[in-house]
């Protein structure tokens, strides 16, 4: 069996890929690409933090509270 990875990458050309999309998706403009990229990445961490709370030790195998450094 392969060991977990925390943080797995797709291959470099599939994060070319993501990023040129991204990037056309904004007009071209990279620089409102990263805000954009940004801004949904602030959403999804609000959104982990509001259901973070009510999701058991047990059920998230402590990954929530261990990738935010609580204890309890």
């Amino acid at each position: 069996m392969t060991p977990k990875r925390d943080n797995p990458a797709p291959p470099s050309s599939e994060w070319e890929l993501a990023a040129d999309e991204a990037i056309a998706a904004n007009g071209g403009d990279a620089r409102e690409a990263v805000k954009a990229l940004l801004a949904a990445n602030a959403t999804l961490e609000r959104e982990v933090a509001l259901w973070a709370p009510a999701v058991s030790y047990g059920f998230s195998r402590g990954w929530h509270r261990g990738r935010r450094g609580g204890t309890d």
